[in-house]
């Protein structure tokens, strides 16, 4: 917002934040959906550097009273502590996904490091079978299944695709599609605003795969199984297969899952309920999927020989369910997590957290700037022209690197950061709309305004990141 005609005295701001503890304002992870149970994100600490939009969630209603006055917590803005605050940081690239592929639809897709592992994994227990089919091919066998392990993850590639752009279809945004260990995942970032959208959401991708495995099958049949098209196309028919029937095993934070948390949310009306039922079938599904695969891989249901003894092969099948057990585990716990911040994210409000300002002009000295302050219990500067009109904002850090001794002779413009449009911040601004406009320009400290321009306060980005926290160890 505009607020270059704001003019006066700065309304009264809350003064009732907490103390810094950092700088960066809480970024809510994407929403997942997979082919695979692979955990969604976890709640990453919050990023100064704005990661992708969060979900586009409309603050809450109504206008609030005026903060009260300071109920006293015992600080100044000239003692406001001894830490310094590190400036922005700029993501990794690691911290983007791995290698970028390709950006279909607009939505980049992440080969992680770990695909390479899985890819040598693959190449080498599928070669082993291509090589006792066929073994006329000799090491060509390994080749194959080289092409068979980029084959079948660009048929995951396609699953996760499919969920993209059910998506974009629904108007939600889409961070990215990564690739990696057991897999894909599609991070969406707003939640589906009905169990209807969250339904069809959840089902297109194994629907993909059910399509895509029929077609092989299709295929299968124009070509002889015994050569080298038909191995391939009988594999690739097999592993989307089971792609799709084990995604759609109902437990979070498989696509099944999802999709019964969209049936419990239409019946019960509350989505947190419908992700408490399908997060709790998603742990008892880890418990089975441990349990379970050993005892039926070695009694030959799923097509190998029954075994009596223990082999490399039991311990590598007791492995991999412990493995897939974990990541299913852990990513309905994540569920739970990610329900928790969504329900109290509303409570995250520009108003209620806004510090208290007092205006000075650029050649006030330091310590008469935090004489007025400390007056008017205000805990932040707001440098204005003579007019009244605000030019920037006076850095905390800044504040607390400057000796007591040099603070009459240092003046305030000096210490202030200038004031940017996206600094600008609506004290109406609250949920996830307060988070996306804060990672949308990185800073320590925002302006907050009323509709009309007038300044009500200056918001630091650290309490906001405490709010977040609390609101993270609130139960539901």
């Amino acid at each position: 917002m505009d607020v270059s005609g704001g003019r006066g005295q700065p309304r009264p701001g809350n003064d009732e934040s907490p103390d810094r503890t950092g700088t960066r304002p809480p970024a809510e992870p994407g929403h997942p959906t997979d082919e695979r149970p692979a955990a969604p994100e976890e709640p990453r600490p919050p990023a100064a550097e704005p990661d992708p939009p969060v979900p586009d969630a409309g603050p809450d209603g109504g206008r609030e009273k005026p903060p009260p006055a300071d109920t006293g917590t015992g600080r100044h803005l000239a003692h406001s502590g001894t830490g310094r605050t590190p400036p922005p940081q700029r993501p990794q690239e690691k911290q983007r996904g791995g290698l970028l592929m390709g950006r279909p639809f607009g939505v980049p897709v992440y080969v992680a490091p770990s695909w390479f592992l899985v890819a040598i994994l693959i190449t080498w227990v599928f070669g082993g079978q291509i090589d006792r089919v066929l073994p006329e091919l000799g090491a060509v066998s390994y080749l194959v299944s080289l092409f068979f392990a980029v084959a079948f993850y660009a048929s995951v590639l396609v699953h996760e695709l499919a969920h993209t752009i059910a998506a974009l279809r629904f108007k939600l945004p889409v961070r990215r599609i990564q690739l990696q260990f057991f897999g894909g995942v599609s991070e969406i970032e707003k939640e589906a605003e009905t169990p209807g959208r969250e339904f069809v959401l959840a089902f297109v991708g194994p629907l993909l795969s059910l399509v895509l495995s029929g077609l092989f099958y299709l295929a299968l049949l124009a070509v002889d199984p015994s050569s080298v098209p038909g191995v391939l196309l009988a594999g690739l028919m097999i592993s989307n297969l089971i792609v799709a029937v084990f995604n759609l095993l109902p437990g979070l934070p498989l696509d099944g899952g999802r999709m019964l948390r969209a049936v419990v949310w239409a019946i019960s009306g509350k989505p947190m309920t419908g992700t408490i039922a399908a997060a709790w079938v998603g742990r008892a599904l880890a418990v089975a999927v441990l349990i379970g695969l050993p005892l039926l891989t070695q009694s030959g249901v799923l097509g190998s020989d029954a075994v009596d003894n223990v082999g490399m092969d039991t311990v590598m099948d007791a492995l991999l369910a412990a493995i897939l057990a974990a990541i299913i585990w852990t990513g309905a716990g994540n569920s739970l997590r990610m329900a928790r911040l969504r329900e109290h994210l509303p409570e995250l409000r520009a108003r209620n957290l806004t510090r208290r300002a007092v205006p000075v002009e650029t050649d006030t000295p330091l310590s008469e700037a935090l004489r007025r302050a400390n007056a008017a219990g205000a805990r932040a500067l707001v440098v204005v022209d003579p007019d009244g009109i605000p030019l920037s904002l006076v850095r905390e850090a800044a504040i607390v690197g400057v000796p007591e001794h040099r603070r009459p002779w240092v003046p305030v413009g000096g210490l202030a950061q200038d004031i940017t449009d996206g600094m600008h911040v609506p004290a109406e601004l609250a949920g996830e709309d307060l988070l996306d406009a804060l990672r949308a320009t990185p800073a320590t400290e925002y302006l907050v305004v009323e509709d009309t321009g007038e300044i009500y306060g200056v918001l630091s980005a650290a309490d906001v990141e405490r709010a977040f926290v609390k609101a993270m160890a609130r139960p539901s």
